[in-house]
Order: structure tokens, then C-alpha cells, then sequence
């Protein structure tokens, strides 16, 4: 997509946005993101790639081939764990462009087993990225198979991968005023025109949903205080449960949030051009993301029956899978000026002040399994 058509795009969404408020009325901020990333024909995520340096922003597998890598043979570990079950489905929210799993079934091919017992899923709502993703998995023996959503994976055993899925999953925000908590929603602002509406936050009328909404240790917040939840997220978590309670399984979740919420904060961001960007202007043309309730996750996935561990920080979860030593080898037959690449990754992939503690990993499993590879400690 252009930028000419990009802003095309928002400006369309953005109306469409706008009628259906002056219809229904303000609109909660989770159907705002809803729409804003996934509308079918304007929705950030259906008609563009948005990663890399000619993207918005960076994941960690475009980072480098070790996190890949290493989240491959976790894999093959895990699966060994839980008896070698043949077939399985290896599944994937949120693929991207693919990377992540063409790393880690390059690594895990060292267990043709493994391999040859593997179903690839991916869950991807995104005609773009499924293209993106046929292209960079397109050498596999067998053809992933691609579902719009997690219910549509065939029952069975089952190895999980979502990486940077959840934060992109809407959320719902209440905030405490002096009357007590009410949902935060998205309204058109009263003086722009139909043609280049602008939006602001407001307040729900009556606090009908949003003490409801508030967890309960947090209703004690100070006045101001601003509370996400995320429904959406904690259906996916509670499903994965279920499955991986009633087949062997596991899954590994790694994003970028609270490791004890849910937390008092306004996460809510946009992301364009690898900055930010105002939540509110240009629907459709921005990534939109919020902190992941970790703990919120990890208590939903138990609610549906399976265990869960961690979340550990992702430096300390791919330094105890090894990645220094994986460095060290792609370092012995590479260039200064690949070397010098490899130890930029390394530092941006578990640096303190990098992605080592801001992004954490979750770790659910079948009843029984005991603590998955680099949970061992959690």
C-alpha cells in the first residue's frame, strides 16, 4: 500500500469510524482498535507489511535468526517432554511475515521426527501477511494450513507460538473519578466535519460497565488512575488451556507488558514510521498496541486447565536457551562486519536496556509436564 493510498485509506476509515458514532454513539476503545487494525478493507493489518526498516516497527525474529532458532528447539524439547505425540499441530498467532517459523523448523529439522510429526497452522486474518508468509515458507515439504482464528485449528496435540500476538489484541480502559469508574470510549470531536473527522477520548455516561470491568484489587486506585483489561486476550489464553488440557501440549507466549498486573497505566500507543504516533489521529495507519497482562494470561489458561510458568524476561528465558553460545557460532565463520551484527542483535535481543526486560515470556503446558526449558527457575 502506498502512502498516497495508506492516507486514502485512513481518511475512509476514519468517516466510517465517524458515521458509525454519530449512529450508535461512542464507541469502546477495544472496538476503536478492532477496527482500526483489522477492518476488512481499511484495517492496518489487511493490505500492508509492517515490518522491518521499511515498516513501522521491528520483531524480534527480524532481528535475527537466533530468536527463531532458539523458539524451534524449545519446540522440539517441549514435544520430546510431552512423548513425542505424532501427529501434532505446531500452530502460530500472529505469523508476520513468516520469519519466526522458517527459523524454527530450520533448527528443529536436526529431529527429522519432530519434522516429519508436524502440521504448520498459522492463525493470520491478513490477505497481505498470508502472501508475505507463503513466500518465506515456501520450500516446506508441506504447505502450512491457514485459519482466520484459534478455534478453527483442529482439536489434537498441539505446540503454540505467539510472539508479539496479544499486544495487538483491543483492550478496555476505565478511569477513577471523584464519582467513581467509568469506561474510557471514543467519540467524534464535536467541531470537525464529516470529511476529516478528529477524535477524542470521553468518559461513558453513567459508569454502567466500567466498575464492572475493574479488577478488584485496583478499585482502591487514586483518583485519575486509568485500568486496562483485555477480554480478547484472556479468551485466546483460556482456549489455549482448554486445548493443551485436553491434548498434550504447550505453548510459549513472548510480548511486551506487566509480569505482576493487571497495573494502574494508559499503555495504549501508535506506532508509525518506527515512532510514535497520536493514538487517536489517522485510524488504519498505525499499529496500535498496549502492555500485556501476563498474569491475567497465565490465570486464564489455568481457569481452562493447563499450568502455567513464568513469565521470566525474555534476556533471561534465551540466555538459559543458550543464544550466547548460538552467537558464538554464527560468529565463527562470519565477517568483522557480521560479527559485529550478530553481538547488535545479541544486545538488542537480552539487553537489560533493550528487549531483555520489557519483553517476557509465558510458558502453559499440559497438567503433569513440569516446567518447560528456561522455566526451570520461574
Amino acid at each position: 500500500m502506498s502512502g498516497g493510498d495508506g492516507r486514502q485509506a485512513a481518511d475512509s476509515l476514519a468517516r466510517h469510524l465517524a458515521r458509525r458514532m454519530l449512529v450508535d454513539g461512542p464507541m469502546t476503545v477495544a472496538a476503536f482498535m478492532g477496527e482500526a487494525l483489522g477492518h476488512p478493507r481499511f484495517g492496518y493489518y489487511m493490505g500492508r507489511d509492517p515490518f522491518g526498516a521499511g515498516g513501522d516497527f521491528t520483531t524480534a525474529p527480524e532481528i535475527s535468526q537466533m530468536f527463531g532458532e532458539l523458539v524451534g528447539l524449545w519446540c522440539v524439547d517441549t514435544w520430546a517432554r510431552l512423548g513425542g505425540p505424532s501427529p501434532f499441530h505446531l500452530v502460530e498467532l500472529g505469523p508476520g511475515r513468516g520469519t519466526l517459523m522458517r527459523d524454527a523448523l530450520r533448527a528443529a529439522a536436526v529431529v527429522p521426527d519432530f519434522a516429519r510429526a508436524a502440521t504448520v497452522h498459522l492463525v493470520e486474518t491478513s490477505p497481505a501477511l498470508r502472501a508475505r508468509q507463503k513466500e518465506t515458507l515456501g520450500g516446506l515439504p508441506r504447505e502450512p494450513l491457514w485459519h482466520d482464528r484459534l478455534d478453527d485449528v483442529p482439536e489434537g496435540p498441539m505446540l503454540l507460538i505467539a510472539n508479539e500476538f496479544f499486544d495487538a489484541l483491543p483492550i478496555r480502559q476505565v478511569q477513577k473519578t471523584s464519582h467513581g469508574w467509568f469506561e474510557r470510549l471514543i467519540d467524534v470531536e464535536p467541531d470537525s466535519t464529516e470529511e476529516t473527522p478528529r477524535f477524542r477520548f470521553v468518559l461513558e455516561a453513567f459508569g454502567s460497565s466500567g466498575a464492572r470491568l475493574v479488577p478488584g484489587g485496583l478499585r482502591g486506585a487514586p483518583e485519575g488512575s486509568v485500568v486496562e483489561v483485555s477480554p480478547a486476550s484472556c479468551a485466546v489464553a483460556r482456549l489455549i488451556g482448554e486445548r493443551i488440557a485436553t491434548h498434550p501440549g504447550a505453548a510459549i507466549l513472548i510480548d511486551y507488558g506487566y509480569a505482576h498486573g493487571p497495573a494502574v497505566g494508559d499503555t495504549l500507543q501508535a506506532l508509525r514510521g518506527h515512532a510514535y504516533a497520536p493514538v487517536l489521529e489517522a485510524p488504519g495507519e498505525a499499529d496500535l498496541t498496549a502492555h500485556v497482562d501476563f498474569a491475567s494470561l497465565a490465570g486464564a489458561a489455568r481457569e481452562g486447565g493447563a499450568e502455567a510458568f513464568g513469565p521470566v524476561d525474555q534476556g533471561a528465558w534465551l540466555t538459559r536457551l543458550g543464544i550466547a553460545q548460538r552467537a558464538a557460532m554464527l560468529k565463527r565463520n562470519a565477517t568483522p562486519a557480521q560479527a559485529s551484527g550478530i553481538d547488535a542483535a545479541l544486545a538488542r535481543l537480552i539487553g537489560t536496556d533493550q528487549m531483555g526486560t520489557l519483553f517476557k515470556a509465558l510458558a502453559l503446558a499440559s497438567p503433569g509436564l513440569g516446567a518447560p526449558a528456561g522455566f526451570e527457575s520461574s
